[in-house]
């Protein structure tokens, strides 16, 4: 736990923060803890493609509105802080390596996701957007590590605030439907988008 604690760069971030701030990161951080589930049980059946395509596109379908929730947090506060709002500003800026690791973590998942709703139409039996899948899943993976240690500490304990009797506040109703609410979404678009997909058959 001890070295758990010290790779992570926003375990600094314990003072209490303006209500709006703290809003924003337990939503982030519980965002991030339903995709880290997800992305494991995905990430679950990248060796077994040929048994669990379909399960490998499901998931993935489910994973795109939570994705794109969670980069409109991220970008939220990297508004705020930089067109300088006084409550962002005095939360501080993210860890540098976070700084520096942020841009290249939301490129490589919006290349790795659009290829793969690409890859879900065409099949993955088109060799160009097969090779652009792969290689953006390899730059992701590597930024996505920088990422996920970055916040391995604190996100657990910061998702978990809204969900806790003693650590509520206002607004932490909307976040839990918000959170419930956006992983419903995906599962409903999954359920009615993958049956049209014609690659798979069902077209």
């Amino acid at each position: 736990m001890t070295l758990l604690r010290r790779l992570d760069l926003d375990a600094h971030a314990d003072e209490a923060p303006a209500p709006g701030v703290e809003g924003n990161r337990r939503l982030t951080a519980a965002l991030g803890a339903v995709l880290l589930v997800l992305l494991a049980i995905e990430g679950g059946t990248i060796p077994f493609l040929g048994q669990l395509e379909v399960v490998h596109v499901v998931v993935g379908l489910v994973l795109i509105p939570i994705v794109l929730l969670k980069l409109g947090t991220t970008f939220y506060r990297f508004a705020r802080y930089y067109t300088a709002d006084r409550d962002y500003r005095q939360a501080g800026p993210p860890h540098p390596v976070m700084r520096v690791a942020g841009p290249f973590v939301v490129v490589t998942t919006v290349a790795l996701f659009a290829s793969g709703v690409v890859l879900a139409i065409v099949g993955r039996h088109s060799p160009t957007v097969y090779t652009i899948h792969k290689a953006s899943f390899i730059a992701w993976f590597v930024a996505m590590t920088v990422h996920v240690l970055g916040h391995v500490w604190s996100t657990p304990s910061v998702a978990m605030r809204d969900w806790s009797a003693v650590q509520r506040m206002p607004g932490s109703r909307v976040r839990q439907l918000t959170l419930v609410g956006v992983t419903l979404a995906g599962l409903g678009a999954a359920a009615i988008v993958y049956p049209l997909l014609p690659a798979w058959g069902h077209g």
